[in-house]
């Protein structure tokens, strides 16, 4: 095995010990610009600085690698390097220590007025009665996202005795128990918490997640960080309530524009910030280094890989096979997180007609893709989705075989919660793209595309046209209406598809005329 690896953005040697020892690669440390023979670069290994586009993957046929020392990897053109064949990893896991320590340092920062005071003395002033601070023992501390993050906070929260309490949909009662905190909804947290702090991805369903509705509900005296993603918390309602004393101070690493372009908050005197320097340290610096390079490492060696961004090879047959439904079982996964908002116990896949004998793990992989990216605080994607289904407890079986229902191909879908079970069946159709023709019993036809709303309500007469006439009066048009029903005269739905979202307010309102059940908002 020969390889040559161009380490770029100022990594060190220490970073890249696991490509140090390989034998049979030669590493190359500086610019992309300066290299003489940038055909010969096998591997390049980046960190935000250099951006790997389309003309840079022109410049490097050789290319079969590109690892990225850190989470993001928004400068690199992803659909560029899997258009030639060039897999892009990254290192998600390197920096959870050093942003939930951050976190630690900016409450115990915040609570103290620690900033607050330095800024003070070093002005020549001596004011210990007006930066008087707080404990945290005994404190409620509110945790909303209970990933790696979350978790090593509940650790430290509970060596400073405070009590924990924890939001996040997906979180299993096992590690519930196994951390020692409580599950709660939102609104009790908010409540309930004398601090809270934010560690979820940013998604549709957790952009301003705390906001003027819920915020005035918390602790008067409250405080709140944010050192997860700028736009979980609004900023102007974090203004409003700091304004009005109802919250004693705010933490800030992350904002919604970087750098901010309003000072409001930032100027404000109980308002602590940092450059969004959470996961800069030494340590993690040199730790997601480790994690990009024992990735090359284990792609030039055909091992496994943890951390794959993108889609990885397949040989061709397999590849035009299972494409359009590789794409398809993603979309089923975001349609079933969706739709089934709980802790999931296990997720089984059937397989018939034409797939029933095809190797169906990649199509299984992509779903948990769909179906985790938007449950978990980091990168899922179809290398690493059965680890982190196992991670969560999830037991991911296939079946193949299953009934076709006289269908060509056919994916059945099967979600055990704690409570509830959630099935689902799909077909693509050629020329038509793909449907869902089951729905938890439900028979149905419908492409899971764009804006929907899913309704449950009594088989009753009219119910149909007062949704119409509900929606007509509110100028909004119903792009098409799909209906379904177990028994005459008892449960029925309807799905409908839209243009464009529907406005919170209006499913709200909607949701309230009399013997509908259920309204849930889908995304797609």
């Amino acid at each position: 095995m020969t390889a040559t690896i161009l380490v770029c953005d100022g990594i060190t040697s220490d970073g890249v010990e696991p490509l140090v020892k390989l034998e049979g690669v030669e590493l190359i440390f500086g610019k992309l610009e300066d290299i003489e023979h940038p055909e010969n670069i096998q591997g390049i290994m980046v960190r935000s600085a250099t951006k790997v586009t389309e003309e840079v993957l022109e410049k490097l046929p050789g290319l079969q690698i590109v690892a990225r020392a850190g989470v993001g990897v928004d400068n690199i053109d992803i659909n560029a390097a899997t258009s030639r064949g060039v897999l892009v990893v990254n290192a998600p896991e390197g920096n959870t220590i050093s942003t939930a320590e951050h976190t630690w340092a900016m409450m115990m920062s915040l609570v103290r007025n620690i900033p607050q005071a330095n800024q003070s003395v070093k002005q020549g002033e001596w004011n210990r009665k007006k930066y008087t601070g707080q404990e945290l023992y005994q404190k409620t501390l509110g945790i909303i996202g209970m990933g790696r993050i979350g978790s090593e906070l509940a650790k430290r929260a509970k060596s400073f005795s405070m009590n924990v309490l924890v939001f996040d949909p997906y979180f299993s009662a096992e590690k519930q128990k196994e951390l020692s905190v409580t599950s709660v909804d939102l609104d009790t947290l908010i409540q309930q918490s004398d601090i809270m702090t934010v560690h979820t991805p940013l998604t549709n369903d957790t952009r301003k997640l705390l906001n003027y509705d819920n915020l005035k509900h918390a602790k008067k005296g409250a405080f709140v960080l944010n050192c997860a993603r700028g736009g979980i918390i609004d900023e102007e309602a974090l203004l409003h309530y700091l304004d009005s004393d109802h919250l004693s101070g705010c933490a800030l690493d992350v904002f919604e524009q970087e750098p901010p372009v309003s000072r409001s908050l930032i100027d404000h005197p109980n308002v602590i910030v940092t450059p969004h320097i959470a996961a800069s340290t030494v340590q993690a610096q040199k730790n997601v280094a480790y994690m990009a390079s024992d990735e090359i490492k284990s792609y030039l060696l055909n091992q496994p890989l943890k951390h794959a961004v993108n889609f990885p090879s397949l040989s061709k047959d397999t590849y035009e096979k299972l494409i359009a439904y590789y794409d398809f079982s993603n979309l089923l996964g975001s349609f079933t997180t969706q739709f089934f908002k709980e802790p999931v116990s296990e997720i089984s896949l059937g397989y018939g007609g034409s797939l029933a004998d095809a190797d169906t793990t990649s199509l299984t992989r992509s779903f948990l893709c769909g179906f985790l990216k938007k449950r978990l605080d980091r990168p899922v994607n179809d290398v690493n989705s059965m680890v982190a289904a196992k991670e969560q407890g999830i037991v991911v079986g296939e079946k193949h075989g299953t009934a076709d229902h006289g269908y060509p191909n056919i994916i059945h879908v099967k979600v055990t919660g704690v409570n509830k079970t959630f099935t689902l069946s799909a077909t693509l159709v050629k020329g038509f793209g793909g449907r869902i023709i089951q729905l938890n019993g439900y028979t149905v036809d419908f492409v899971p595309q764009g804006s929907l709303l899913y309704i449950e309500h009594r088989d009753t007469p009219g119910i149909i046209g007062k949704v119409g006439a509900f929606l007509g009066e509110r100028n909004i048009n119903i792009a098409t209406m799909h209906v379904g029903r177990k028994s005459a005269g008892g449960e029925a739905m309807m799905v409908l598809t839209f243009d464009t979202q529907l406005p919170e307010s209006t499913q709200k309102e909607l949701a309230s005329i009399d013997d509908l059940l259920v309204c849930k908002p889908l995304d797609l």
